[in-house]
């Protein structure tokens, strides 16, 4: 256990968790629309999109996660940050611009599911219920993983009961989500991504330096198992499978449907500002990505006792335990806190969005008043945390599994539907149906079959039959009514 009685620690937190707790309370006093609680108005800049954007994206997997798979595979983990790094840099180059664009003009749309109805005119709202269900039903397991996360590491740091532990970190993050909505989940998101950036890169270095530098410490490596160096080859000397390296890049497919990454491109404040959003996105993803390799490499050297199993997770924590004086320990420690933190606000509030935008609006109450719907947005922001705290009880729940899992679940559902309605005029409303089912089911039932090539990560079938079944689907249908082709053609020459 960690050091509950270390007042440097103590005092890192406090001041960190007062510090979100003060975003949300401004931007609750700025909140006045729906628009502003779930888009902010369209109103965020470019250096707080690109942060904002990586910083819900990467979650605890940055600094437990991928270290962990580091630490145990040796540099056979950089093919996941590859797969990673341009999975990030296709969707900000050839989806951020057309997304933020057609979602103003078809409709002004503030959702994803908002955005298939205007995109596609369904009047039978079949695509809106569809998608929002895939939206609540996956970030629920995916909020869920990450309240276990933030449960688990204040446990281990404070030496409390994970009960206790768990309460306090859901506490944090319902009530500045609750408070201030999207602009405070993205400014806190943003502060979080420069706490995480400096974080991942100086415990590497640090580890290397007590080490003797980075040529001593590839050589220790190297002793230890000389396969740990080589990308190519598993810890036993056997060449990667061509499966196996497929799955591993494959990772890089889920970036284009993921709704909390989405949902950062439909609200920077122009399409101007995504040229320097995307170039701060790819540095701090590359730079952390690669640094996240490091943590787990230099911990292998580093730490004499071995870490087994999901234990590796941990070797971040205890590098820093072990490598920093107390007050830098604590901060450097928050920022685990922040990569749990950053993607859990922003699953809470795509959720809460889908709940007040493509239910209450749509299905139970029309008319309802801007202010209504921003209490009922702050309302479900409450009804999903609890479904989600009670899911996170069980300590011993797998968070990389059931990350993994709704990662390739929103990939597959979502990712070829908003590729195609982009680029794709002839599609249509019954293709986007077809495709976001079949890609969703596909990553269902792949995932219970073992094996064989039923080892390939499920995003790969997921993502190829969804985009077959676009092609298909609109195909057969009627062709797109003459306004969609119209608004289509409108998007490619719009300056917005």
């Amino acid at each position: 256990m960690f050091i509950s009685n270390n007042l440097g620690i103590i005092i890192a937190f406090i001041l960190y968790l007062l510090l979100i707790l003060a975003i949300g309370l401004i931007f609750f006093r700025k909140t006045t629309d729906i628009a502003d609680y779930i888009l902010g108005g369209r109103q965020l800049n470019s250096w707080v999109t690109s942060l904002s954007a990586q910083a819900s994206d990467m979650s605890g997997w940055l600094l437990l996660g991928l270290p962990g798979y580091a630490y145990l595979k040796g540099f056979e983990a950089s093919w996941i940050a590859i797969g990673l790094a341009l999975g990030t840099y296709l969707n900000w180059k050839f989806i951020a611009k057309h997304l933020r664009k057609y979602t103003q003009i078809a409709g002004n749309s503030l959702t994803l599911s908002d955005y298939f109805e205007n995109r596609f005119r369904d009047k039978s709202k079949i695509l809106r219920l569809i998608s929002a269900i895939f939206i609540i039903v996956f970030f629920i397991f995916y909020t869920a993983s990450g309240f276990v996360a933030g449960g688990k590491l204040f446990s281990t740091v404070f030496d409390i009961s994970y009960l206790i532990a768990l309460t306090i970190g859901v506490f944090f993050v319902v009530t500045y989500t609750f408070l201030g909505g999207f602009m405070a989940v993205c400014w806190t998101d943003f502060f979080q991504g420069m706490l995480m950036f400096f974080a991942i890169i100086i415990v590497p270095l640090k580890g290397m330096k007590v080490l003797g530098g980075t040529t001593t410490t590839m050589e220790l490596l190297g002793k230890i198992n000389p396969q740990l160096i080589n990308p190519l080859t598993s810890t036993d000397g056997k060449a990667i499978s061509i499966i196996a390296l497929v799955s591993l890049l494959a990772w890089g497919l889920g970036y284009f449907g993921q709704p909390h990454i989405l949902v950062r491109f439909m609200a920077i404040r122009s399409t101007q500002e995504i040229k320097q959003a995307r170039i701060i996105a790819m540095t701090w993803v590359i730079i952390s990505l690669f640094a996240a390799v490091l943590v787990g490499v230099v911990g292998r050297v580093y730490l004499t006792q071995p870490l087994e199993g999901p234990a590796s997770e941990t070797v971040f924590m205890v590098m820093v335990n072990d490598l920093f004086p107390s007050l830098l320990a604590g901060f450097l420690l928050a920022a685990i806190l922040s990569a749990i933190m950053s993607t859990a606000d922003s699953q809470l509030l795509v959720s809460a969005s889908s709940i007040t935008e493509d239910f209450y609006k749509v299905f139970l109450k029309k008319n309802a008043t801007e202010k209504e719907l921003v209490w009922v947005g702050r309302l479900a922001v409450i009804i999903v945390s609890i479904i989600a705290f009670l899911l996170a009880l069980d300590p011993e729940s797998s968070v990389l599994d059931l990350v993994a899992y709704a990662w390739a679940g929103f990939g597959a559902a979502f990712g070829p539907t908003i590729i195609l309605s982009l680029f794709w005029k002839r599609m249509t409303c019954l293709g986007a149906l077809m495709g976001m089912i079949s890609g969703g089911l596909t990553v269902i039932i792949w995932k219970q079959l073992e094996g064989g090539i039923f080892e390939l990560y499920e995003i790969v079938p997921g993502f190829l039959i969804s985009i077959i079944s676009i092609l298909i689907g609109s195909l057969l249908d009627k062709e797109p009514a003459q306004e969609i082709i119209d608004e289509f053609e409108q998007v490619k020459i719009s300056k917005i």
